[in-house]
């Protein structure tokens, strides 16, 4: 009853075109990259604990306060970094309505609402990460959360994409498609590895001296070592895959998707060893979460092109094929 009051409310905005939907789709995927990769640059420079307090930053104030305890500085990153969560929702609730008003079909309705569902949890994992002072763990869970959405903002992306009335075609043979989804869990490995490294590394996310934040008690040589060989192996099947599906021909959309999948990870491989011989700059650390979303979506939207959803023309009958 209430969710049909709410369609009937949706049903008087304007009716939105396929490219304003795209359009709402790639704000969704950069506004959930954006935000993973802003959230790094509070780690590095130091300020996770700015607004020492959440939801509000500090208490009874939801804006930055002048303590001498929190310089500006911090204040002002992770402010602003929670500021930022405001436009992941609104992208998130435009596209719901967007998708509504424009009555796709249920699989992308599902995925619409993903958006805003995840950006809930990501607040309140946010919420628990400040409220523990930064734990390790909970640091890694946001990353790796953020990294999720940005995997389902690219398959709506590509959802929506699709002709509602279309019929589904397989692209490729399905031990090519399970190779491509082993590729994602070897993805979900390099990231996880990766924030373990973090966890272990230097930068905590705040240096105060009465506030020690507890660092994964881990050797940080051996945890590279694992990040690195993780990513060989995601290197290695993305390698093989590419001659699997070169070797049983390719639509152009694949190619295109692959190539740049491919070219992206060898640019967060290459980030990743400037970043061990250059002791771990705090730039290349955003950098290098930057790339990590780059990687994701790009391994989602190889995954989503393999099995569409394709507007079939029906035959046109003549008089003479009649007869």
């Amino acid at each position: 009853m209430l969710y049909r009051a709410f369609v009937g409310l949706v049903d008087r905005l304007p009716l939105p075109s396929l490219r304003v939907q795209r359009l709402l789709a790639i704000a969704v995927i950069l506004s959930q990259a954006g935000i993973s990769v802003t959230g790094a640059i509070v780690r590095v420079t130091a300020s996770g604990l700015g607004c020492p307090t959440w939801p509000q930053c500090f208490p009874g104030s939801f804006t930055p306060i002048g303590v001498s305890e929190v310089p500006v500085l911090h204040q002002t990153v992770e402010f602003g970094n929670r500021l930022l969560t405001f436009a992941v929702t609104l992208c998130a609730g435009l596209i719901v309505l967007a998708v509504i008003r424009a009555r796709r079909r249920k699989e992308v309705l599902g995925y619409a609402w993903l958006m805003p569902a995840g950006t809930v949890v990501q607040a309140i994992i946010g919420g628990i990460t400040v409220r523990t002072g930064l734990l390790w763990w909970t640091v890694a869970v946001h990353l790796l959360a953020s990294m999720a959405m940005v995997w389902l903002a690219v398959v709506l992306y590509a959802k929506i994409c699709e002709p509602d009335d279309g019929i589904e075609t397989v692209q490729v043979p399905a031990p090519l498609r399970w190779l491509t989804a082993l590729s994602g869990v070897a993805l979900a490995g390099v990231l996880i590895a990766g924030t373990l490294v973090t966890a272990a590394g230097p930068h905590a996310g705040d240096k105060s001296i009465e506030r020690q934040v507890e660092r994964l008690e881990v050797e940080i040589v051996t945890l590279v070592h694992l990040h690195s060989q993780l990513m060989i192996g995601y290197l290695a099947l993305l390698v093989g895959l590419a001659f699997g599906l070169f070797a049983v021909g390719i639509t152009p959309a694949i190619r295109t998707r692959l190539f740049v999948l491919l070219g992206l990870v060898l640019a967060q491989g290459l980030v990743g060893v400037v970043q061990y011989f250059t002791d771990v700059p705090a730039a290349l650390v955003a950098i290098h979460v930057g790339g990590a979303a780059a990687c994701t979506a790009a391994t989602a939207a190889l995954w989503a092109s393999l099995r569409t959803r394709e507007k079939v023309e029906a035959p046109v009958v003549t008089q003479a094929s009649v007869h």
